[in-house]
């Protein structure tokens, strides 16, 4: 890690549309981690499940073909180039852990091309068109952090984005930097009424967790309509980084981009200090945070 050095850090976030060809969205995102490294990324995060179109829309055994081990092929793909760029690598994989066992998966690897380890996400869906519980376990390896070339990290996936607890046990694990491979999108028939506010929300609550933890936030989701056209779901895009405070660095649009964002990290200690919300944070009194409701 050499923050101490330069607290400075440039994310990639590589926003893409996915075709039905595993291996032309892999070179996709490859080149999109390449683009991200030419504009001076360290750092690069690529969308959730970028191997595939968004398979959780409905269920059906033949998407298990597209797991694999990870560490596997695609993570070592990626970590070869990782080790070639020197850069950061987030990416997200249906990971199958053992027959029958699957999870949604991010991949750490180190810009010296090593595999630091993986996060399973925990937080698993079941909502209309995103039936998630049908594919992957929960994930049981819990909340981790990964000290990388460029900072400390933490990795959560999309439906994690909602939960404070998440955002707030990674940090205290020491992120400095908190990525969302996040996939998410509007059903054509609820857009006009409830577009806009989803929207909103789904940016809002990010931006809130960088407030309440003092670290940067980096979302990156996938763009383009999936599914039928007047059905499936229209991937909104908006990939953003926030900092500390909440103000955004860098927002997408609705189309595919690599976008870059500059992160002084030296901001986390700073504002974690004038704010010290995990100083005054009352632990003798959170034990009814495990139980699921107060009756």
């Amino acid at each position: 890690m050499n923050t101490a050095v330069d607290p400075s850090v440039t994310l990639g976030l590589v926003q893409m549309r996915c075709s039905m060809d595993p291996e032309e969205n892999l070179e996709k995102a490859m080149k999109g981690v390449r683009d991200a490294a030419a504009k001076g990324a360290r750092i690069v995060c690529l969308q959730e499940l970028f191997r595939s179109q968004y398979f959780c829309q409905v269920e059906d055994h033949r998407y298990f073909d597209l797991a694999e081990p990870v560490p596997g092929p695609s993570s070592e793909r990626l970590a070869r180039l990782a080790g070639e760029l020197e850069v950061v690598i987030v990416a997200s994989l249906f990971e199958k852990r053992a027959a029958g066992l699957y999870h949604n998966t991010a991949a750490v690897l180190d810009a010296d091309g090593r595999y630091l380890g993986k996060y399973r996400k925990m937080h698993i869906p079941d909502d209309p068109l995103y039936y998630e519980k049908f594919y992957f376990t929960p994930g049981d390896l819990g909340f981790r952090t990964w000290d990388t070339r460029y900072g400390r990290i933490g990795v959560l996936i999309c439906w994690d984005q909602w939960y404070p607890e998440a955002a707030r046990l990674t940090a205290m694990s020491g992120a400095q930097i908190l990525f969302y491979p996040t996939a998410i999108g509007w059903l054509p028939a609820e857009k006009q009424e409830h577009g806009a506010q989803q929207q909103s929300a789904w940016e809002t609550i990010q931006r809130s967790h960088a407030i309440a933890n003092g670290v940067y936030v980096c979302a990156v989701n996938r763009v383009g309509h999936e599914g039928e056209p007047s059905a499936g779901i229209e991937f909104w895009g908006g990939s953003f980084v926030s900092d500390p405070g909440g103000r955004l660095l860098v927002k997408g649009g609705t189309g595919e981009e690599v976008l870059t964002a500059t992160c002084d990290l030296s901001k986390v200690d700073a504002s974690r200090t004038h704010w010290p919300f995990l100083r005054d944070r009352r632990i003798d009194a959170y034990q009814d945070i495990t139980k699921r409701y107060l009756d």
